[in-house]
């Protein structure tokens, strides 16, 4: 890796810094939260034991698997109209998901065996862990057909669109086959509820295919993509743990997960997460919201992914609409998503991710304080 991925002048932290500063205020975080919610920590039912577990879980499986990965020649290949400072890079490991995001559904699973749960409760937790890595499998294979290509495309964009409706839409069919018309109703604050009816099933599978492109596209930095994710996950699951303590568990897992990736995936990256891993994110944050009832905080929780998401949907649009005579049209960005944006206005990329580190705290904090019914 080329040395100035390593050293960034112009932030105070070094990667491994920054790597530490998130995973010891998230363990104090869940500690904190755990002990506020009146459950011991180190109880099974707790956020802190599937969080710590799956941390220690996947940095462990991860001293073999990245080595593994790089053995196997699953180097990146980097886009050429990108930023020029990205393709030093090109040849780190990529498929990454395919060891923290198994992982960290296992160890939900395996801790929830001993909780005693309902048969609803197992339920929903099959159905969501199903869901992950299904998005997990896609991603896979669009990885795969990268690396067998040896290019930067992998299966068709209306292929792979394709898979992720086909998944959410019977992902959807059971939230209505279990749920019925309660789903159907989204909480907001001040006691107001939006009854959307047989519109929420587009709205829902909107919501899983959309926020799985949305962490996908986040995907762009050493470390962006899986300290938001781990910092979005925690949020979900303080909120949905009080009523689904099994969903509460699943976020703090992945959330674990995602930390533990993150001491190969830091600054400077030994291995990136891929398809693999983008797409499962996406897809279980919002399989969760919609199943615990907590759309209002997927929506605040979700707004930095929304907000990389729709800063590619208006990039593209003033283009199209600006496009002269020549063919060319202007641009809103220097480039999108919006992390390269800042990158490209001369922030290093430590100092990107650190500030969208901030950025999701801040989201999580608003949507703790503000919560479905809450007086805002």
């Amino acid at each position: 890796m080329d040395a100035k991925f390593s050293t960034n002048p112009s932030f105070p932290l070094t990667g491994r810094q920054l790597f530490w500063l998130l995973t010891t205020g998230a363990t104090a975080a869940a500690v904190a939260l755990d002990q506020t919610a009146g459950r011991a920590p180190y109880g099974l039912t707790s956020l802190t034991v599937p969080l710590v577990l799956t941390m220690a879980a996947t940095a462990a499986v991860g001293a073999w698997a990245v080595p593994l990965l790089r053995r196997l020649k699953t180097g990146q290949f980097i886009r050429e109209d990108g930023p020029q400072s990205h393709l030093s890079k090109a040849g780190t490991p990529t498929m990454g998901g395919v060891f923290f995001i198994p992982t960290a559904v296992a160890i939900a699973l395996a801790v929830s065996c001993a909780c005693g749960f309902s048969s609803q409760s197992w339920l929903d937790l099959g159905a969501v862990s199903l869901l992950t890595l299904g998005y997990g499998a896609i991603g896979w294979v669009d990885d795969w057909q990268v690396l067998r290509r040896r290019s930067n495309k992998g299966i068709s964009p209306r292929m792979k669109l394709l898979l992720q409706v086909a998944l959410g839409s019977a992902f959807c069919v059971w939230l209505a086959l279990s749920r019925g018309a309660i789903a159907t109703t989204i909480a907001l604050p001040l006691g107001l509820s939006l009854p959307l009816g047989v519109a929420f099933w587009p709205f829902a599978g909107f919501a899983i295919v959309g926020g799985s492109n949305a962490t996908n596209l986040t995907d762009g930095l050493d470390g962006l993509a899986g300290g938001t994710a781990a910092i979005a996950f925690l949020g979900m699951g303080v909120i949905v743990a009080p009523n689904s303590p099994e969903l509460g568990m699943f976020c703090a897992a992945i959330a674990g997960g995602c930390l533990g990736f993150l001491a190969y995936n830091r600054n400077p990256a030994r291995v990136f997460m891929g398809d693999t891993g983008s797409l499962a994110l996406g897809a279980a944050l919002a399989a969760v919201g919609l199943m615990s009832g907590s759309v209002w905080s997927l929506i605040l929780i979700g707004g930095l992914f929304t907000a990389e998401t729709l800063s590619v949907v208006l990039q593209v649009s003033y283009y199209k609409a600006t496009k002269g005579p020549d063919g060319k049209g202007k641009r809103l960005f220097r480039m999108a998503p919006l992390h390269h944006h800042f990158e490209l206005s001369g922030w290093s990329e430590l100092r990107v991710v650190a500030s969208f580190y901030l950025v999701a705290v801040a989201l999580v904090l608003l949507a703790l304080a503000f919560p479905a019914g809450s007086p805002v």
